[in-house]
């Protein structure tokens, strides 16, 4: 009988040890909506003297042990989800529901911000595009991009790029950044958004209407920052991409980053290949020219605690290569152009708080461009080419930017008071023979504040000053009003009114600007611009549980005095050169409806209005001219296969243009209005390391849109043209991402 007692309580004590032994410490990954297990979602424990860090990875049940052997810090990431943090003790089980970022309400904003926050806490109407949505469009660069967005539009010319308007205003009014710094390389006043690419980009942030207190000149109309990518969980990631597309596009990038206790670095690079295109491709002479180009970007960061000190350096090489058609009578030779461009940038930003709730940002860079043109006779029976001994075929432009910015300020989340103090020095030099004297230069030196009031716990007012010495102009004290009122939880109302100043660029005022398409002169007797501007949002977001719709209304008003355009001196020669009108003013507004069907449907809808009206003088009777964009996109996800469904359509009605004749008086000619589609099918295989991309775009198939008006040279170019060219036709790509990453 004891025999019997003994064995039976050796077999009760083995079961409650192996039952204990089975009930290991584990963390549950669960989507806070549908309550699934959510795989691959990455964990890491971090102990509470941070002298230990382990990761793990959570598995198809979305589970993963707890390793931990002290008080642990924890932080679970999931593209797509909220960051959860929070502590777990050594044989700790926990269940983490993760919350969905839904519409870009959970992004973080820095653009024009205190310190980084909630796009929906942000005083600005800011609005996001996300890296998914970047992917999900196979965007190559950031013209393409925009081309898809509400009151956007884009124009291609063969020798300067893509540029956009945005609510009406040209390019020479935004203020293009990456991570806070001016971009450099205006031509004609436009930035070419072929050149800057998005393959090493996190998202990008578009603030419209005038932000010239913050951010100064070329900011009337708005501010488009891109903000890169930065290696804040990864031991070590890496990834590359290819894509191809039928037109005769051929990409390829790759980036690697690491991460140490406290140092990150990372490398990355880029080679695009164009082919280049025309609708009708019977001569040497392309409608859209060939090109190389190669980008290359390299950070070092360190981070203690709240202290985050990165350098990084960007460089970007362009080849444009514009054949000539070949030459009478016996069509043997031909001469063709080639243009060398180059962009460097290199910057030192600090962030750091000094002490409670106040912090300083210190962004110091310096940016050097530069872009060449050689011609060369060509002649095709001997296969040789040879420079042309005509001077004028051939030109360097050099250019280079200094820039310190400085930022105090006091920010509490719920406090009823704070505010921002900063200083903003630019200095900007143009050289080449083509500038007038050989070199110029121009500084802009300003300061500026800015006050966040809370007068009640549902009102925010954000009042700004800016004065500026500039070395050419006398700048005129810049202000603005910003105010945001939560009427509910799910409505909020924002409104502002700003001042704007933008003082003419180097090349407005000094550079020569001739080739066999161009030929553009300075004004040194230009006069700054000054603007008005008036913006209105009122915005409704309604989140359920396994569903969201939105709606949101924009409305704006821009009056621009001075406005700078190009005017014909000579018709004979097609020279243009640039004028002050006395008023540019346009008005209109977006409507945008978002609805979400979580995860497997999200639809949005949105219509928008832009008219213009541009007057020689203040007493001339003109209306305004009013175009329509349309735009809608589908997202749907079969969620047994993991396959990815994306439309995109968007119909860009009849756009204005207005210049003036060589008579003096207004010339108006409208480009007809045209149907844009893009689809596209992707799939992520192997754990998620690999995604598949295959689609078509300008599924209309539009290259050439018709132009019809006051005159029949169609603008700046000394051939004349009576279309525009939009598109290469309809094409199709091949899209072939690989991640490896450990945390």
């Amino acid at each position: 009988m004891k025999a019997l007692l003994t064995f039976f309580l050796i077999v009760l004590f083995s079961g409650c040890a192996l039952n204990l032994h089975s009930q290991e410490a584990v963390i549950r990954i669960l989507d806070a909506r549908t309550s699934e297990s959510i795989p691959f979602a990455h964990i890491q424990f971090e102990s509470a003297d941070k002298k230990e860090v382990n990761t793990s990875i959570t598995n198809f049940e979305g589970v993963a042990a707890n390793p931990v052997r002290h008080l642990s810090y924890l932080h679970v990431t999931y593209v797509g989800y909220r960051t959860f943090s929070d502590t777990i003790n050594p044989g700790q089980s926990l269940t983490i529901k993760l919350q969905p970022v839904v519409y870009n309400m959970d992004e973080v904003v820095v653009t024009g911000q205190y310190t980084p926050q909630p796009i929906d806490k942000s005083i600005f109407r800011v609005k996001v595009i996300g890296s998914k949505q970047i992917n999900r469009k196979a965007s190559s660069n950031l013209g393409e991009l925009m081309a898809g967005e509400l009151n956007i539009r884009t124009a291609h010319d063969g020798a300067l790029g893509s540029k956009i308007t945005l609510q009406g205003l040209g390019g020479e009014h935004i203020k293009f950044l990456i991570d806070g710094v001016p971009v450099i390389g205006r031509m004609n006043g436009n930035i070419d958004l072929g050149q800057l690419n998005l393959y090493n980009v996190e998202h990008i942030e578009i603030i419209e209407g005038p932000m010239s207190v913050i951010y100064g000149s070329n900011a009337l109309a708005g501010v488009i920052n891109v903000i890169t990518k930065e290696n804040k969980h990864n031991k070590i990631k890496a990834q590359a991409t290819s894509y191809t597309e039928s037109a005769g596009v051929y990409n390829f990038n790759g980036d690697v980053s690491l991460r140490k206790n406290r140092w990150s670095a990372s490398v990355a690079g880029a080679r695009n290949f164009f082919g280049g295109y025309s609708p009708v491709d019977t001569s040497r002479s392309k409608r859209w020219k060939p090109k190389r180009q190669y980008n290359a970007d390299a950070s070092i960061g360190y981070q203690q605690q709240s202290t985050r000190l990165r350098f990084t350096t960007s460089y970007f090489n362009e080849f444009i290569l514009d054949k000539g058609n070949l030459r009478k009578p016996y069509y043997e030779n031909a001469f063709d152009s080639h243009f060398n461009i180059n962009r460097l940038t290199t910057k030192l930003d600090l962030n750091t708080p000094l002490f409670r709730d106040r912090f300083l940002n210190v962004l110091t860079s310096y940016s050097y461009f530069d872009r060449r043109k050689n011609t060369y006779f060509n002649d095709l029976t001997k296969l040789e080419k040879s420079l042309t001994k005509n001077l004028s075929d051939h030109d360097t432009s050099s250019f280079g930017q200094y820039l310190l910015r400085a930022e105090f300020s006091k920010s509490t989340e719920s406090g009823p008071f704070n505010y921002q103090l900063g200083i903003d020095l630019n200095y900007e030099d143009g050289a080449g023979k083509r500038v007038l004297d050989r070199k110029q230069s121009m500084g802009d030196y300003a300061a500026f504040v800015s006050f966040k009031i809370r007068p009640g716990i549902r009102w925010m007012l954000q009042p700004g000053l800016r004065y500026s010495y500039n070395t050419k102009y006398i700048a005129p004290l810049v202000y603005s009003l910003n105010t945001r009122w939560d009427i509910s939880e799910p409505l909020t109302l924002r409104v502002s009114y700003a001042k704007g100043f933008r003082a003419p660029s180097i090349k407005e005022l000094y550079l020569e600007f001739v080739d066999i398409n161009h030929n553009i002169r300075g004004n040194e007797n230009l006069k700054a611009e000054n603007s008005q501007n008036i913006n209105t949002s009122l915005k409704y977001h309604q989140v359920k549980a396994t569903y969201d719709y939105g709606v949101e209304l924009n409305l704006f008003y821009n009056n621009i005095r001075n406005s700078i355009t190009l005017a014909i001196v000579d018709p004979e020669e097609a020279l243009y050169t640039y004028v002050n009108l006395d008023n540019l003013i346009t008005q209109g507004f977006q409507l945008n409806f978002n609805n979400r069907m979580y995860p497997w449907l999200e639809v949005k809808t949105g219509i928008g209005q832009t008219g213009r009206k541009q007057l020689l003088h203040s007493t001339d009777k003109q209306t305004f001219i009013y175009t329509y964009d349309i735009l809608g996109s589908i997202n749907y996800l079969w969620r047994r296969p993991d396959i990815s469904f994306d439309v995109y359509y968007k119909y860009n009605g009849d756009y204005p243009e207005v210049f003036l004749g060589n008579d003096g008086n207004l010339l108006r000619t409208i480009m007809h209005g045209y149907h844009t589609m893009d689809v596209s099918v992707s799939k992520q295989l192997w754990n998620n390391r690999l995604n598949l991309q295959i689609g078509a775009k300008n599924l209309f198939d539009n290259t050439n849109i018709s132009i019809k008006g006051d005159t029949g040279t169609g603008g700046i170019h000394s051939g004349g043209t009576t279309s525009s060219a939009v598109g290469w036709g309809r094409s199709y790509f091949v899209k072939l991402n690989i991640l490896f990453q450990q945390f």
